[in-house]
């Protein structure tokens, strides 16, 4: 079991867009792992092309969620030498490989994703929003 202070958390896209969405099938443990980072601060992150698009995917207020995320989120530090290394991870999508290279920038112990087959091959384990509330003792 890991304790809450060792815990690091980087959040994918989909997380995200649950709770953006109210996707009803998903929403209440995305809340939960966005209300743990809210209880956390410092200690989840989101990739910095994940603003990106969720403003392109959220209407008609994108920049309202993105403002209230920000409130305790962290935008995981990346540029070239993260974007490089993301190129030589063996994973079918360079996006998904951008978001192992942010998680691994912020020093991430886990990426929250409901897509976890996209990222066998991350560095960085990649979890369930429930195997995460699961992990850190919130479930």
């Amino acid at each position: 079991m890991w304790t809450a202070i060792e815990v690091k958390a980087l959040i994918d896209t989909d997380v995200l867009l649950d709770v953006a969405l109210g996707r009803r099938d998903f929403l209440a443990e995305s809340a939960e792992v966005l209300g743990w980072a809210e209880d956390h601060p410092g200690r989840a992150a989101v990739a910095w092309h994940t603003l990106s698009n969720l403003a392109y995917l959220i209407r008609p207020h994108p920049r309202e969620f993105i403002r209230d995320l920000l409130a305790f989120v962290e935008v995981a530090p990346v540029g070239t030498a993260e974007a490089r290394v993301a190129l030589t991870y063996s994973m079918a999508d360079f996006e998904d490989a951008l978001q192992a290279a942010s998680a691994v920038s912020f020093g991430a112990s886990f990426l929250v994703t409901r897509n976890t087959n996209d990222f066998r091959k991350s560095p960085i384990p990649a979890v369930t929003p429930a195997d995460f509330l699961k992990a850190t003792n919130r479930n």
